[in-house]
């Protein structure tokens, strides 16, 4: 089989379109991801509780009325990609070129790639999979691996040729440095990342991958962009009219560098604030870039917290010094305090998806004050979050 061409679904005046890099696919620039439906993590993944193919099959059917169309999951979010197969063809039976297909997985050899790939489409019950992203290029030791030759790259690019996928990506949790490394092999189509307001330090890869032309999938900005949907009633007053997520969401798109992002719908409520965030304007919009320095703005309540720390990028200490400071003045500035104790309490249990000890006074102690700016003390400010943020596991 030769290399499948892109196909391009229909398109609706309620949504907005972008190309996704050099894939050559148009993608709505709201994803319908897959990974948060209920009891999705249980096993077997190939049974599926009718609460989750229910809540499943509403949501789609909502969003592609809305015209969304590009759905993505992974073959890591448990169910999800089997529950997707009974959904759009069992249920909705939506025509295969009405939308596409992105999945992810994370093989480490051929034959697994193979094996993976296979359960992939039974599950999806489909014969190809649009978009492929390789999942979790989170060290340097993960990309060198499956770049070698005859590695897992090199057999989803004989599954491209097959016509068995299409474009080939990645995903990634990782650092900068990661990403660009990435990103420079031109081994890739596209990279779905975290960027978005409240987590800027990715701009230089989503620019670098522009270059390079590579679509970009901007993912968990919802979640892991600040919790947005229990935002606090400051950062809501910040950001009315607008909702934060629907801000954060503009915010996102103000380049065409990004082309798309996932939005966690889970509830009919969902669809109707996502269609709040149009139009979002490239640039931004008068009223949207009001928000953006009301925000900014806030960084004067707490002056030092502009400070990100990134000379401590990979301290000896252990501590993720940049994540445990922006926690900090994501609470500080805009009482996002829960959100810091969300996510900080994920140390030490993540691995290379979210790495780091906890700042607690004995990795503290490790950390060269000398390094700060002057009139900085880091060890003040990480003492402060540890302080703020740790919850003892009973």
């Amino acid at each position: 089989m030769a290399i499948r061409p892109p196909h391009h679904p229909p398109q609706f005046p309620s949504m907005q379109y972008r190309t996704f890099g050099r894939t050559e696919r148009t993608v709505s620039v709201i994803t319908l991801g897959g990974m948060r439906y209920p009891h999705g993590w249980e096993s077997p993944r190939d049974q599926i509780p009718a609460a989750m193919l229910d809540e499943c099959r509403e949501i789609t059917r909502l969003a592609l009325a809305a015209g969304v169309t590009h759905i993505e999951t992974a073959h890591g979010y448990g169910k999800s990609e089997v529950c997707y197969g009974k959904v759009l063809n069992e249920e909705l039976r939506v025509p295969r070129n009405h939308y596409q297909l992105m999945t992810k997985g994370g093989p480490r050899t051929a034959d697994d790639v193979r094996r993976d790939i296979e359960q992939q489409l039974t599950g999806l019950q489909t014969d190809h999979i649009d978009l492929y992203g390789w999942h979790g290029i989170n060290s340097p030791e993960t990309l060198k691996d499956i770049i070698k030759p005859g590695g897992a790259i090199a057999e989803l690019y004989k599954l491209r040729d097959e016509g068995v996928i299409g474009a080939i990506g990645f995903s990634t949790h990782g650092p900068l440095e990661v990403l660009i490394e990435a990103i420079a092999t031109d081994l890739f189509s596209f990279v779905n990342l975290h960027y978005y307001y409240f987590f800027q330090r990715n701009g230089a890869a989503v620019a670098y991958a522009h270059a390079k032309g590579l679509g970009v999938f901007i993912i968990s900005p919802n979640d892991k962009g600040g919790q947005l949907f229990n935002a606090p009633p400051l950062l809501r007053e910040l950001c009315a009219p607008l909702t934060p997520i629907q801000f954060n969401a503009r915010w996102c798109l103000q380049t065409p560098m990004v082309q798309t992002l996932s939005f966690g719908m889970t509830k009919p409520e969902h669809l109707t604030e996502m269609q709040g965030i149009f139009p979002a304007a490239t640039p931004l919009d008068a009223a949207t870039r009001e928000i953006f320095q009301r925000l900014d703005g806030r960084l004067s309540v707490d002056p030092v917290s502009a400070w990100e720390g990134w000379e401590y990028h990979n301290d000896a200490s252990g501590i993720n010094i940049t994540e445990v400071l922006r926690f900090r003045r994501m609470w500080k500035c805009f009482d996002m305090k829960n959100f810091g104790l969300y996510r900080y309490n994920m140390l030490e249990a993540k691995g290379d998806w979210f790495p780091g000890v906890f700042a607690s006074p004995e990795a503290v102690a490790k950390v060269d004050p000398s390094k700060a700016p002057p009139g900085i003390d880091v060890h003040a400010l990480l003492n402060e979050a540890h302080a703020a943020f740790y919850q003892a596991k009973p």
